[in-house]
C-alpha cells in the first residue's frame, strides 16, 4: 500500500510539474499587462480564493476528519500548525517567485530556467544540514537531472550576472519551500495549509505592487485570461497537488519530479507552439526523464 500511494504521490506532483510548464506562457503574456509584483499578488490571492469552497465543502462533509486525527500523538491543534505552515510556505514563495521575476529582466530565460531548477541539487544538500539520508541513487539522478537541464535550457556560454545572482536565490528559496512543505505537510490539512500561504503571498507581492507600481482594474482586465490560468491552475491546482503528493516523498525526491516543469515546458512549445527540439535538448528531456524514472523504482522516504 505504501508503494502505491508513493506512486500516486508521485503523479501528484509530475501533473503539477505539467501545469508549472504550461504557466511560463501564461506569466510571459501577463508581464505584457502588468508589473510583476501585481501579477504575482493577483495570482496568489486567486489561487487562495478558489480553495476557500473547497475547504468548506470538505469540513461541512467531514471528509478531512481522519486527517484531523492522523497525528494526535504529535499534537491536535492542526489548526495552528497550518497558519504556521502556510505563512512559512507563503513567505518562501512569495521571495522566491520575486526574485525569480526580477532576475529574468536581467538574464536570458534559458539560464534562468536552468539556475531555477538546481533545486534538484539544493534540496538534498540542505537535507544534510537536517540530518536526512540522502541514497546514493538520489545524488546520482540529481546529478543526471541537472545535466539534462543544462543540455534542455542552456543555448549559449555560461557567465554568472547580476540576473544570475538574483536568480540563484530564487533557486534557494524554492529549495526552502519545498523542506518546509515536507515538515509541516504531514502534520496539517494540506488544503488549508496552501490556501494560507497563497493569501500570505498574495498580500506582501500586493503591498509591494502598492508601493513600486501602479496596478490599475484596465491592466486586470486586459490581462484576464493568463492571470486566470496562474491563479486558479497554477496557484489553487498545482501548489496544491505539490503540498498534498510532498506527504509521501522525500523531499529529493519530490525536487526530482516537480523539476520535469522544465522539460513540460519546452514539450508544450513544440506541440503547441510548432517550436522545434534539437537533438541536444531532446538527449537533455531524456536524461530529466531518466532521472526521475530511477528515483522511482524502488522509493523510500528518508529519515
Amino acid at each position: 500500500m505504501t508503494g502505491r500511494k508513493t506512486w500516486i504521490s508521485s503523479l501528484l506532483l509530475f501533473m503539477a510539474a505539467c501545469i508549472w510548464g504550461i504557466a511560463f506562457v501564461a506569466q510571459s503574456v501577463g508581464m505584457e499587462y502588468m508589473g510583476p509584483l501585481t501579477f504575482n499578488g493577483v495570482r496568489f490571492l486567486i489561487g487562495g480564493t478558489v480553495l476557500l469552497p473547497l475547504i468548506f465543502v470538505r469540513r461541512k462533509y467531514g471528509e478531512n476528519e481522519n486527517a484531523k486525527n492522523a497525528d494526535a500523538g504529535k499534537g491536535n491543534d492542526r489548526k495552528n500548525i497550518a497558519l504556521k505552515g502556510g505563512i512559512c510556505c507563503g513567505l518562501a514563495i512569495c521571495f522566491a517567485s520575486v526574485f525569480q521575476q526580477f532576475g529574468i529582466q536581467y538574464t536570458t530565460v534559458g539560464k534562468a530556467g536552468f539556475i531555477t531548477t538546481l533545486y534538484i541539487v539544493l534540496v538534498p544538500f540542505f537535507g544534510l544540514f537536517l540530518h536526512k539520508k540522502i541514497p546514493g541513487k538520489v545524488w546520482f539522478a540529481a546529478a543526471a537531472a541537472a545535466a539534462g537541464l543544462y543540455l534542455l535550457c542552456m543555448k549559449e556560454g555560461f557567465s554568472v550576472g547580476k540576473g544570475d545572482m538574483l536568480v540563484f536565490v530564487c533557486a534557494v528559496l524554492f529549495s526552502v519551500h519545498i523542506l518546509v512543505i515536507d515538515y509541516f505537510s504531514p502534520k496539517a490539512d494540506g488544503v488549508v495549509l496552501s490556501c494560507i500561504q497563497f493569501y500570505t503571498a498574495g498580500i506582501l507581492c500586493g503591498v509591494g505592487a502598492l508601493l513600486t507600481e501602479q496596478p490599475s482594474f484596465s491592466q486586470l482586465a486586459e490581462g484576464i485570461v493568463p492571470i486566470l490560468y496562474a491563479g486558479i491552475m497554477s496557484c489553487g491546482v498545482a501548489y496544491t497537488l505539490q503540498v498534498i503528493g510532498q506527504k509521501q516523498l522525500d523531499p529529493a525526491v519530490a525536487s526530482l519530479i516537480l523539476s520535469t516543469e522544465s522539460v513540460v515546458s519546452v514539450l508544450a512549445g513544440w506541440l503547441l507552439l510548432g517550436q522545434s527540439l534539437t537533438v541536444r535538448e531532446l538527449g537533455g528531456c531524456a536524461l530529466v526523464f531518466a532521472a526521475v524514472i530511477l528515483v522511482q523504482v524502488s522509493p523510500a522516504r528518508a529519515s
